[in-house]
C-alpha cells in the first residue's frame, strides 16, 4: 500500500488525458542523482535493457513514493516494471531526433503502458532536451511524415531539474533537440505496463468530479476535471478533431474508474 498523499488527483488525471504527460520532481535521498550521472558519465558502451544491473541505484528512483504514486494512479495497483529500459546519452555537439511515436497509434481507450523519462542532472535548453507535443497521444502519422516536421506548435522542451521524471502516454510525439552544450545529456527510458483492468479509481477520485456545469467562459483556463476533458485543447486544433478526441478522453476515463463506455 502507498499512502494517498502520494497518488494523483481527479485534475491531474484529467489533464494526462488530455496533455499526455505527467512531470514530477522525486524527493530523492541527498547525492542519488549525482552518483547516478557520475556512474553514467564514466560508462563506455550502452547496456541497454541491463542499465539498471549497471546502475542499480536506479531503482531508487523507481521504488519511490511519488514515482510509485503516479503509476498506481494511472496503471493500476498491480502495475508491472517492462524488463525494457534505455540509457540515452546526447553527446555535445549531436543533432536533434526527428519526431516519432514509440508505438503505432490505435486510439485506444485504455491506459495500458507509460513511458518514464529519468533525468539525473538537470537538463538546459541547449543540452538537447527531450521535446514532447502536448495532446498528440491520440493522433496518429506515418513515420515518413512525422520525419519531414521541424517545429510544431505548441511542443515542449522538458527543460527540468535533476531529479525529475516525466511519465508520457506512449503514443505522444516526442524527439529531442540538438546538444549545443558541453556535456553530455542522460536520460534512462523506463516502460511501465498494465496487468488488470480497472474495477474502480485508483487515484483520489471524488465521484462528483464531473459534475460540475459545464463553463464554456473558462474553457482551457478551467480548473476542474470535467470541465478540462470538455475544453483542454492543446494543439488548438479545429473542432471537428476536438469533438473526437473528446470522445477519445471520456472513454479513457470510463475505463480508469472500472466503467466501460457505453458503445
Amino acid at each position: 500500500m502507498i499512502s494517498a498523499e502520494y497518488l494523483l488527483n481527479d485534475v491531474d488525471v484529467a489533464r494526462f488525458l488530455v496533455n499526455g504527460y505527467h512531470v514530477v520532481e522525486p524527493d530523492l535521498p541527498a547525492g542519488l542523482n549525482e552518483r547516478i550521472a557520475d556512474r553514467l558519465d564514466a560508462l563506455t558502451a550502452n547496456p541497454g535493457d541491463a542499465i539498471t544491473e549497471t546502475v542499480p541505484e536506479l531503482w531508487q528512483v523507481l521504488e519511490h513514493p511519488q514515482v510509485r504514486g503516479v503509476l498506481i494512479s494511472l496503471l493500476g495497483e498491480d502495475y508491472s516494471v517492462n524488463s525494457h529500459r534505455h540509457w540515452h546519452c546526447k553527446l555535445p555537439g549531436s543533432g536533434f531526433m526527428q519526431w516519432h511515436q514509440d508505438s503505432t497509434n490505435d486510439r485506444g481507450t485504455q491506459i495500458d503502458r507509460l513511458l518514464g523519462l529519468y533525468y539525473p542532472h538537470t537538463i538546459t535548453a541547449d543540452m538537447g532536451p527531450t521535446v514532447i507535443v502536448p495532446g498528440t497521444q491520440f493522433r496518429n502519422a506515418p513515420t515518413d511524415r512525422m520525419a519531414t516536421y521541424t517545429n510544431i506548435r505548441g511542443q515542449v522542451p522538458l527543460a527540468v531539474a535533476a531529479g525529475t521524471v516525466a511519465f508520457t502516454h506512449y503514443d505522444l510525439w516526442h524527439g529531442t533537440a540538438s546538444n549545443s552544450s558541453s556535456v553530455k545529456r542522460h536520460m534512462i527510458k523506463f516502460l511501465f505496463n498494465r496487468t488488470s483492468e480497472n474495477s474502480v479509481p485508483t487515484w483520489n477520485h471524488d465521484p462528483d468530479a464531473l459534475n460540475r456545469p459545464r463553463d464554456w467562459n473558462a474553457r482551457d483556463k478551467a480548473e476542474d476535471a470535467g470541465n478540462i476533458l470538455s475544453f483542454g485543447n492543446p494543439l488548438g486544433v479545429s473542432q471537428s478533431d476536438h469533438y473526437k478526441e473528446r470522445t477519445i478522453r471520456r472513454a479513457c476515463w470510463d475505463e480508469l474508474i472500472g466503467q466501460k463506455s457505453a458503445s
